[in-house]
């Protein structure tokens, strides 16, 4: 759409050499000779550019801005004086105009001017929308659920978030921990500061503190540049500690200075340097039972525990489901041009049977494989992965109806069978049918458990 401009002129000519010179331009332009009459065409958001003269009877250019600023303090308006009036231009720029331009005019400095005002006006459009969209996506309603557990999650969040004090959020791994943690910062006092987040356990111990603290030239043999830390970067914001739990004795004693003093030292520095930071800390370990075994500092475990948010899996509240495949649904639809509408009552019941090891993260992964194969609009059985659909294979034995026409021993053997099956089943289900990890909660070799998967047929598209 082309971008529209408003020109306020009361002299006829001026207005017309406008108007032609922006229209060439391919601009939407609307007219007014007047303050009043442009006050009377005004609206907030009609406008992308409103070019005003300084000098016309009634109400002048200084009134006229004043009143659409107070309407809608974040409209762009272009001066136009005459030349040699370069301070009223100037005290114009101060009460709020974007800039100005003199006449009589260039039609290449009219072009720049209002070329300059509407990437101006782009991109502030652009960061308003984006900033809005992070809001959305932090806020409490992108983190999804209804059940009991997830509400009391919900009111811990609201009361702790303006609160600037130090969260610790316990959960198992893909729970959404980090998610919780860009929310609480979202609605935080510091929104408008930094989120800057770390994995502890993704990163060698020897780089970790370099990472966490910065380092100095020279500090170490790869050591070629000055190095910011994450403390640094997250100054007047807030740090997510993920996996906090993974940190070395030596690293926690650092990291529990800067709670108690507010400063640090970069690596291979003597200088202190000060930080306001808020820290957000995050594990799917016991922290307790790490202390009991020394493997935590009970001084950092209980200043980072000023407030805990529990996290919980995704089996512990079966109810939610249908929510998340809701608020996947439309991510998805969204993200690969999918126009998924429905679940069948067969996928959803398996959804809902299946223990979820992975939680949401797990389930936000079958939901997305299952959106892009489908190829109708609506998910079904087969769209889900293979382990998924096995659930239904899960039997109990049943001796009411066992074949007697069969000898003993060969009843037996379909009974054992059944159980065995049974049992690698649920090994599977159990480690997300990763192989080698149900083979040794089985205690047999890997080799052996593939043998039995491929005699149950528990084996799909296996190249």
């Amino acid at each position: 759409m082309a971008a529209k401009i408003l020109v306020v002129d009361d002299d006829q000519s001026f207005r017309f050499l406008l108007l032609e010179a922006l229209r060439k331009e391919g601009y939407d332009v609307t007219i007014a000779s007047s303050g009043e009459e442009a006050l009377s065409l005004y609206k907030p958001g009609c406008f992308d550019v409103v070019t005003l003269d300084i000098k016309m009877p009634g109400m002048d250019g200084f009134e006229v801005l004043t009143h659409i600023k107070k309407i809608d303090p974040e409209q762009l308006l272009v001066i136009i004086t005459a030349y040699g009036a370069q301070k009223i231009a100037i005290e114009a720029v101060k009460k709020g105009a974007y800039d100005y331009f003199t006449k009589p005019f260039e039609i290449d400095e009219l072009r720049v001017v209002v070329q300059r005002a509407l990437e101006c006006n782009r991109l502030h459009r652009e960061n308003k929308e984006l900033k809005n969209k992070l809001e959305r996506q932090y806020d409490f309603n992108e983190i999804v659920g209804a059940s009991g557990k997830m509400m009391e999650v919900f009111e811990v969040m609201k009361k702790i978030s303006a609160a600037d004090i130090t969260v610790l959020i316990q959960g198992e791994s893909g729970t959404g921990k980090e998610l919780v943690s860009r929310a609480i910062h979202a609605n935080s006092l510091r929104k408008n500061g930094p989120f800057v987040k770390i994995n502890c356990a993704a990163i060698p111990e020897g780089v970790l503190e370099s990472e966490l603290f910065g380092h100095e030239k020279g500090a170490f043999t790869d050591a070629l540049f000055k190095k910011i830390g994450r403390f640094e970067a997250a100054n007047h914001g807030t740090i997510f500690l993920d996996e906090i739990g993974d940190m070395s004795l030596a690293t926690q004693a650092k990291v529990l200075r800067v709670l108690q003093e507010r400063e640090f030292e970069r690596v291979g520095s003597t200088g202190s340097i000060k930080v306001d930071v808020r820290i957000v800390a995050a594990t799917n370990k016991d922290l307790v039972r790490s202390v009991k075994e020394e493997q935590f500092r009970e001084d950092l475990y209980y200043r980072i525990n000023v407030v805990s948010v529990y996290l919980p899996p995704l089996r512990l509240r079966h109810e939610d489901i249908p929510l998340l495949f809701e608020h996947f649904m439309r991510r998805f639809n969204k993200e690969f041009n999918k126009s998924i509408k429905h679940i069948s009552l067969e996928a959803m019941e398996l959804l809902m049977k299946y223990s979820w090891p992975g939680n949401v993260r797990e389930l936000e992964n079958v939901l997305q494989r299952a959106i892009v194969l489908a190829e109708k609009d609506i998910i079904t059985k087969k769209d889900l992965p293979f382990y998924l659909q096995c659930i239904d294979h899960e039997t109990k034995v049943d001796t009411e109806s066992i074949d007697f026409s069969k000898s003993l021993p060969n009843t037996v053997k379909d009974v054992v069978d059944n159980v065995e099956k049974q049992l690698i089943l649920k090994a599977l289900n159990k480690t997300n049918w990763n192989r080698t990890e149900a083979a040794q909660l089985l205690r047999i070799s890997r080799k052996s458990l593939f043998n039995k998967m491929k005699r149950f047929n528990l084996i799909e598209n296996e190249e």
